[in-house]
């Protein structure tokens, strides 16, 4: 059996959409699969079982990826044929049976919108991710057995939605007091290395005894068993966000100028605290996501400690 999933080209949706393909691995086991998703998100697929075929869709002008991918899928006949992005072009390969993303209006999360392709809407498949033995020694290398381990995501694809440094750097000061949740943990910070300028200052507020510099360092697996042996997260809505809560691991995801009740961090042991100044009024007029500075600012530190206490106490209840 060959199956063709397509998914998305940023980071979080493609975490999102893993649940999904899970289903469909343990479902067809040996089916041989091809992965179809934009150049940010590749590397989340590298240890897929069965990976037959990773196609990487490189956005040319004219939308002439889309052929490329006609061109690279055309000559198989496909037992299924599964689109998360919504390209004609799915409609002209040869497949016996397709699955495509349909219209939702109302406020859904994107895990439960996309549990609908697969007629999964009444359980939806959490996010998997499938690491390596490398992956693993990589991690074990940069975080040793220790103390426990605070891991923090202080950046975003747009400024606007990251929360300050020095409020994080608070935060981990509490969190990790002698009466914080993780007392005397290490601190793993984490990042792209083209947003290490926005982490820097966080990078140089935690000492360097506890300090764990992680920004630019790791591949998207790489920095997935890294945070398997974190004891807690708190970052900005991003996709480090959601790669954290697939590792199940307590998350707490900071939310203002994105809505939570679409992009939340996914899981049992996940949670978010958002700004008091609600979405509808959060945005400046006349903003523009290239260049708006935070909108963060009505996110206070005394909230956000009290939702990580709120959410490291369920996370004790379940016995995580």
């Amino acid at each position: 059996m060959r199956i063709l999933f397509i998914t998305s080209t940023r980071v979080g949706d493609a975490i999102l959409s893993t649940g999904l393909l899970d289903h469909l691995i343990t479902k067809h086991p040996g089916a041989r699969i091809t992965v179809a998703c934009g150049p940010a998100a590749a590397g989340l697929f590298a240890a897929v079982p069965n990976l037959e075929k990773l196609i990487v869709l490189d956005k040319m002008v004219l939308s002439c990826h889309w052929l490329m991918l006609w061109v690279r899928c055309t000559t198989k006949i496909w037992d299924l044929v599964v689109d998360l992005r919504n390209a004609p072009v799915s409609y002209l390969l040869p497949a016996r049976t397709r699955r495509r993303m349909g219209r939702v209006r109302e406020p859904v999360h994107r895990v439960r919108q996309l549990a609908r392709v697969l007629d999964l809407a009444d359980s939806p498949p959490s996010p998997k991710l499938w690491i390596a033995d490398r992956h693993r020694h990589v991690a074990e290398d940069l975080i040793p057995d220790g103390p426990p381990v605070l891991a923090v995501g202080p950046t975003a694809n747009w400024r606007a939605k990251t929360w300050r440094g020095e409020y994080f750097a608070e935060l981990i000061e509490r969190l990790c007091a002698a009466d914080g949740i993780v007392p005397g943990a290490r601190v793993a910070i984490l990042g792209r290395d083209d947003e290490r300028p926005m982490a820097l200052a966080l990078i140089d507020a935690v000492p360097a005894r506890r300090r764990i510099d992680l920004v630019g360092r790791l591949d998207l697996l790489e920095a997935y068993a890294c945070l398997t042996r974190c004891a807690f997260y708190v970052g900005n809505d991003s996709g480090l966000m959601h790669l954290t809560a697939a590792t199940g691991i307590p998350t707490l995801g900071l939310f203002g100028p994105s809505l939570e009740v679409h992009y939340a961090p996914w899981g049992s042991l996940c949670g978010v605290v958002r700004t008091s100044v609600d979405f509808e009024n959060i945005f400046p007029e006349n903003f523009d996501h290239r260049d708006t500075g935070t909108l963060m600012d009505s996110l206070t530190v005394d909230m956000a400690e009290k939702a990580a206490r709120d959410l490291w106490d369920r996370a004790v209840r379940a016995g995580a």
